[in-house]
């Protein structure tokens, strides 16, 4: 007879913490998941208008109030989710525990107000880590595929599907912004102007004959290349957001001159051509399936359901109702971890 251990299992899976966390198909699991969402699109907004400086500032204390809120939560979050983990250190060197760490860290270490994070070019660095947050969407879309219950997979595909694109528009222009944008902001061009002054005044340099002197063109750090006023596109996330759609639907009336802008742009376009065929798969099943398949036909699938799965084990004798309603409240990851020990 075929027996499942779950005492090991230190935790309580009736309570509102685990079940918000691990338990895909409650309630708790659904209205946490809506909120992070919520958070995470307005966290994700919040941050691009900080790079427009004149909305910034206009609202620098609801954007900080806005961060800081945000960053709680992905703290509760990231806290919850490394205790409830199967094996805490595997999930916090995982990829979807270091992006839920970067998505808090860059706060944190401006809250410590640490000297070594004060250079200007380094909190725009850690500005753009934070966009990574978006990247929870998609983790959450695929745990929402995963529930118990019947969800139509068109709709499931397509949430996924808007998951990834608003992701690689975020992370795109985002990076945009950081490697060529943040080279002519108001900050950057100030400070390159005030650091030709100091260079005139120790050579004794009349600026106001020479005006030319104190004049601040930004460069190219790669290629040493002058970016011309004409030329300085991506002047905010926003901006480079809208260059970000324009150039993953395959158009654009902006460009990048810097060569580390250029590798971006090269990304963003074979992410767009990707996502354009993924949108071209799911929209063609769709069609297979709405016009050319009988609703009324039998899912193979349904026959090695868990619940089927779950009766005949009942039948044997191999398992009693209570460890089956335990088995329904554990993940297809956890079910296959706990067959492997057997």
């Amino acid at each position: 007879m075929v027996q499942i251990d779950l005492n090991e299992k230190k935790f309580n899976t009736d309570g509102i913490f685990f079940k918000s966390i691990r338990d895909f198909s409650s309630v708790e699991f659904r209205v946490w998941t809506i909120l992070i969402n919520i958070v995470i699109c307005i966290s994700c907004f919040s941050l691009a208008l900080e790079t427009v400086d004149e909305f910034y500032e206009k609202y620098n204390l609801l954007l900080k109030t806005i961060e800081y809120g945000a960053v709680t939560i992905f703290a509760i979050d990231y806290v919850l989710n490394v205790y409830f983990a199967d094996n805490r250190i595997k999930y916090v060197l995982s990829f979807w525990g270091l992006v839920d760490l970067l998505s808090i860290l860059p706060t944190l270490l401006q809250v410590v107000n640490l000297s070594a994070f004060q250079s200007t070019k380094l909190i725009r660095s850690l500005r753009a880590i934070r966009s990574l947050r978006v990247l929870k969407m998609v983790k959450i879309a695929f745990l929402n595929n995963s529930e118990k219950h019947k969800v139509n997979p068109v709709v499931t595909n397509l949430k996924i599907y808007f998951a990834i694109f608003f992701s690689v528009i975020m992370i795109c222009s985002s990076l945009m912004f950081l490697v060529e944008g943040s080279l002519y902001t108001n900050q950057a061009l100030e400070q390159g102007r005030n650091e030709l002054v100091e260079i005139a005044m120790a050579q004794n340099i009349d600026i106001d004959k020479n005006p030319e002197a104190i004049k601040f063109v930004p460069v190219d750090p790669i290629s040493g290349s002058e970016i011309p006023e004409d030329k300085r596109f991506f002047t905010s996330i926003p901006t480079a957001m809208w260059w970000c759609v324009l150039a993953v639907t395959g158009y654009g009336d902006m460009f990048p001159v810097t060569v580390g802008g250029r590798m971006v742009a090269c990304m963003t376009f074979l992410l767009g051509l990707t996502l354009f065929g993924i949108l071209i798969i799911i929209v063609g099943n769709s069609i297979i399936k709405l016009f050319f398949i009988d609703p009324n036909e039998d899912d193979p699938a349904q026959a090695h359901s868990r619940d089927s799965i779950l009766n005949g084990m009942l039948k044997r004798n191999w398992i009693s109702a209570e460890k089956a309603k335990e088995i329904e409240l554990l993940s297809e990851h956890d079910i296959i971890q706990k067959f492997k020990s057997l």
